[in-house]
């Protein structure tokens, strides 16, 4: 994770290098100390239901940082062992969004369901050992057995059957002999222990469903903690980081491996997940806006999927650096979406050209400018970064500018343009307001300026100045494009949850600007694009919507920002 931290941390202050280590760096450290491992493997290992959100990226870019950081290997893994919500459509969005964060699985990406025959083998092995039988009891009286918190289990009629018959029975589930329900496979744990998790959890089920991967060989299923310690035995995962709500299941992690003769067992350690304030993140809940339509699909720029945010523009970059000043630790704490948002800002300010797109035009007319002329003007990309270069706008008679910056009975303190006042026209020269134009309505539909030809940019003119400036787009060469504003899903104010657990939701999460001007070097823009529209925002050209020549811009965050990164100590 290296180069996450470099990246963050060189917007701090002074650019210093911070050599702190988080503590799953501290735990690997010692053990490479101690010669446990020879060298470190890590893995990501979701399960194909679903597309993943910000949440993953931080295991992603965790887990694939520690490998990159330590030499080690990273594993792609998906745990396919529920055949009821998984699908190839899952899969492949997953792969895709791993590796646009950058995490490197080259020809490292397994399937759970890979492993079938060898979870088989390793549960008639505790079979054998007495360690496992086959139970039928129905999954009401498993929960009458299994008893409380605060009183313990009951064993299980079942428990002390001969080892023979389970075998038997075990076999003829996995050939289909009996009904989904009828029986399971139990370990043979300890129903009094105070960690429900270790009273006799069942590890294997019957369910006749195709399977995604490995179609209709199977009609019995391994559970989730008994199949996931095996899979990263088999692979030779190391350290198996996983987030905090596992750390009740880490006996089980433990007593699975330990009991089905592993030669070198892995590690499992837990960290705390990503919580991102007033914002959407459960499956069940993105699902229901899928299906519902009120988004128009899981990558709607409005989530925080991964495929989302890089729809509405965000770059790896910034996630990464992100996921960095979130920080690793045991403690949960929540992460403001407004860090998220200083963190593109961040990475885009030396990125991004700066260009002129009038998002609600109003007709700027030049009387005293030659009718029928067009010049180019001379337009730095983007002054920070000169390295960028200029591009050249053309200027004529007619523009658009923004309807916010003209006022005929203007406010105190207002410094663009109105009727007598000057202001500059950024990139070109200075113009006074001397009319406007309305129809029958009243409504001002063109207004009128003079322009003073001394005062072009980058002529040295310094007779006077001027308070405003003000951008334009041409109104022969711009074209009309379709703009989409965003803001947050969830009504920040009222909270994510109504009373009767339904989503609290912004009725002006999404504004969509059909007549915007844009200025004519947008035009040829392709997907994933982004600029700088000047004062208004970062802007991406959507990957769904956009059809060649016709781009559709998405505004990935505006320019203001509420977050300031806290000083280095």
């Amino acid at each position: 994770m290296d180069d996450v931290k470099r990246g963050a941390e060189e917007t701090a202050a002074e650019k210093t290098e911070v050599k702190s280590r988080n503590f799953i760096e501290e735990i690997i450290d010692r053990d490479l100390a101690e010669g446990k491992y020879d060298k470190i493997c890590t893995r990501f290992p979701p399960e194909p239901n679903g597309y993943l959100h910000i949440g993953h990226a931080k295991s992603i870019i965790l887990n694939s940082g520690l490998a990159k950081e330590y030499g080690g290997q990273f594993n792609l893994r998906f745990d396919d062992t529920n055949p009821t919500k998984e699908k190839s459509e899952f899969v492949e969005s997953i792969k895709a969004d791993v590796e646009w964060l950058g995490a490197d699985f080259e020809d490292r990406c397994f399937f759970a369901s890979d492993y079938f025959d060898t979870m088989y083998e390793k549960a008639v092995l505790l079979i054998k050992k007495g360690l496992a039988y086959v139970s039928t009891l129905s999954a009401e009286q498993m929960r009458e057995y299994r008893g409380t918190l605060t009183e313990p289990g009951k064993n299980d009629p079942d428990r002390d059957r001969p080892i023979e018959e389970s075998l038997r029975l075990f076999e003829e589930m996995k050939e289909g002999k009996y009904e989904d329900g009828s029986m399971v496979l139990r370990a043979k744990i300890d129903m009094s222990s105070p960690n429900i998790n270790m009273r006799d959890p069942i590890i294997y089920r019957i369910a006749h469903l195709s399977h995604q991967n490995t179609g209709d060989k199977w009609c019995i299923y391994p559970m989730y903690d008994f199949a996931h310690p095996i899979e990263d035995a088999i692979e030779g995962v190391t350290h198996s980081i996983c987030t905090l709500e596992f750390e009740d299941h880490r006996p089980l992690y433990n007593w699975v491996v330990e009991n089905t003769d592993w030669e070198h067992p892995p590690k499992q350690i837990e960290f705390a997940k990503m919580y991102l304030t007033n914002v959407v993140t459960g499956k069940r809940y993105i699902k229901k806006l899928v299906e519902q339509g009120i988004v128009d699909g899981w990558d709607d720029p409005r989530l925080v999927t991964i495929a989302a945010l890089k729809r509405r523009g965000f770059t790896p970059e910034s996630i990464r650096n992100f996921v960095y000043l979130s920080g690793i630790s045991k403690a949960n704490s929540s992460s403001d979406y407004a860090m998220l948002e200083y963190c593109i800002r961040e990475d885009l300010k030396m990125k991004d050209a700066r260009m002129m797109a009038v998002l609600h035009p109003l007709k700027l007319i030049i009387d005293n400018y030659p009718e029928g002329e067009t010049e180019l003007l001379d337009a730095d990309n983007n002054l920070e970064n000169p390295e960028m270069g200029t591009r050249k706008i053309p200027f004529g008679r007619e523009l658009y500018i923004e309807q916010d910056d003209f006022m005929e009975v203007p406010v105190p303190k207002y410094k663009r343009l109105y009727p007598g006042n000057e202001v500059r026209l950024m990139h070109a020269y200075f113009v006074k307001c001397v009319g406007v134009d309305k129809d029958e309505e009243g409504n001002i539909t063109a207004v009128h300026c003079t322009y003073d030809p001394e005062t072009k940019a980058g002529s040295g003119f310094t007779g006077r100045k001027v308070k405003g400036t003000i951008h334009w787009v041409p109104a022969n060469e711009s074209f009309k494009a379709t703009v989409r504003l965003y803001e947050n899903l969830i009504d920040e104010e009222k909270g994510v949850y109504n009373e009767d657990g339904s989503l609290n939701l912004n009725p002006d999460s999404l504004t969509v600007i059909d007549d915007a001007r844009l200025e004519p070097a947008l035009k040829d823009a392709k997907p994933y694009d982004s600029f700088q529209f000047v004062r208004s925002g970062y802007y991406c050209v959507d990957s769904k919507d956009s059809k060649p020549g016709e781009p559709v811009f998405n505004r990935i965050v505006s320019m203001k920002s509420s977050f300031k990164l806290p000083e280095s100590k």
